[in-house]
């Protein structure tokens, strides 16, 4: 069984800063990309940055240059750092994994940890 476990997220002034945490844990025989997603109240979830194992990024535009993602293989943790947050960065944040546990590539997610901005 694998597990993703966020942590990281809060409340925080537009303008500020917040690093977001995700340890994979459990059967993970492969870890391959590994991102982050969020859903804003009555919206869908929208990609907001992926990693490959090998170290290569993809960001989404409306993030794209106030965020950085990053990964420890070692750790199979991965990073979101984002900075210059505004309200329209308030969402749940769902850490995301596709994960070889044995039984083939699967998608696995987080429980989600909530990012909010004032203004």
């Amino acid at each position: 069984q694998v597990q993703l476990v966020e942590s990281g997220g809060g409340l925080v002034q537009a303008g500020g800063s917040l690093r977001l945490s995700c340890a994979a844990s459990g059967s993970t025989l492969r870890i391959n990309a590994m991102g982050w997603y969020r859903q804003a109240p009555g919206k869908q979830r929208d990609l907001v940055a992926l990693i490959t194992s090998g170290g290569s990024t993809n960001y989404a535009n409306p993030m794209k240059g106030r965020i950085t993602i990053s990964r420890d293989n070692a750790k199979n943790t991965v990073y979101l750092q984002m900075s210059g947050l505004k309200p329209e960065d308030t969402a749940v944040y769902y850490c995301y994994g596709s994960i070889d546990a044995g039984r083939g590539e699967r998608n696995y997610w987080g429980q989600g940890t909530q990012v909010t901005v004032s203004s």
